[in-house]
């Protein structure tokens, strides 16, 4: 045992000296914790050579205690009811009835599905404390495989080993302009309709795959984008649109939710797709509060 944790006493000898402090009196006591009262005062005298100290005063009227023994009194009321509270503690624990997930998101997910999950997990599990935490994919991803999250929502980047994913959204992209922009007017757009605009996108090293993935869209379109920014978080690539900078990409399910002084119009042709995913990393054990929000997360409500 850890020489920090060597005790000279057991807990028995603490939960006989409770009883015979609250009752102050030696058979009563012994009557109580049903055993002989010769053997609940070995058990006092062994405590109090433990402690090196006297815990009562005993005369012919009764006992009292000592100002040490009114002292450990007081300080093991407490120790005893957590004790007692600890087997209860162990299985709402285990359950996943009380608990703290850590939670990785992007801009698609806050903005589409996570809401839901999000409103309905509390509904079912209000004991567990959820922390969440806006990240771009790769950083998600690095989170994931050093155990600092437990799950995220991401867009995938090829093949993740040693994580699980369930997809939860598959979008093509449309294009976001100023309100004012002279093809704004128009129901449906073209990516070569937009040779000559400015382009809001997000910086390669967040997630490479869906950059790389949008540069080629050009490609078929057969233009080069102009890309005058490269922001994140999404809110910021809005703002930009909003200030007349350029435009920018997004799904419609995430497009329901812009201020009125822009327009979402749906690209016709080459169009780079969205895809989120639900992830977490294969674990042999996995903590029961992650695994009811991976039950709910991988089969969220319906909208």
């Amino acid at each position: 045992m850890p020489r920090e944790y060597q005790i000279p006493f057991e807990l028995r000898h603490l939960l006989y000296f409770r009883e015979v402090g609250r009752q102050l009196h030696f058979r009563r006591a012994a009557e109580s914790l049903a055993i002989a009262q010769p053997a609940l005062s070995r058990a006092i005298a062994q405590l109090e050579s433990s402690l090196a100290a006297p815990l009562f005063v005993r005369n012919r009227r009764g006992v009292a205690l000592t100002a040490a023994g009114h002292t450990l009194l007081t300080r093991i009321e407490p120790l005893l009811k957590g004790l007692a509270g600890l087997p209860e503690e162990v299985r709402v624990a285990a359950s996943g009835e009380r608990g703290h997930v850590r939670i990785g998101f992007t801009g698609l997910a806050m903005a589409t599905v996570l809401p839901g999950i999000l409103r309905e997990f509390h509904r079912r599990h209000p004991g567990i404390r959820l922390e969440l935490n806006e990240s771009p994919t790769s950083a998600q991803v690095t989170a994931l495989a050093r155990g600092e999250i437990g799950c995220g929502f991401f867009h995938p980047d090829a093949t993740m080993p040693g994580l699980s994913t369930h997809l939860l959204l598959r979008e093509r992209n449309g294009v976001v302009l100023p309100g004012e922009h002279p093809l704004a007017g128009r129901p449906t757009l073209k990516l070569r309709d937009l040779e000559a605009t400015p382009f809001v996108l997000f910086p390669r090293v967040n997630n490479p795959g869906f950059y790389d993935r949008t540069l080629a869209a050009f490609a078929r379109a057969g233009i080069t984008p102009r890309i005058a920014e490269e922001v994140w978080p999404r809110t910021n690539a809005i703002g930009l649109v909003r200030a007349g900078l350029g435009a920018t990409l997004m799904c419609p399910s995430e497009a329901r939710h812009l201020p009125a002084d822009v327009a979402f119009r749906p690209l016709e042709g080459p169009a780079p797709e969205s895809r989120l995913v639900f992830g977490w990393s294969h674990a042999e054990s996995i903590d029961p509060s992650l695994a009811a929000f991976i039950q709910l997360a991988t089969h969220p409500p319906s909208s």
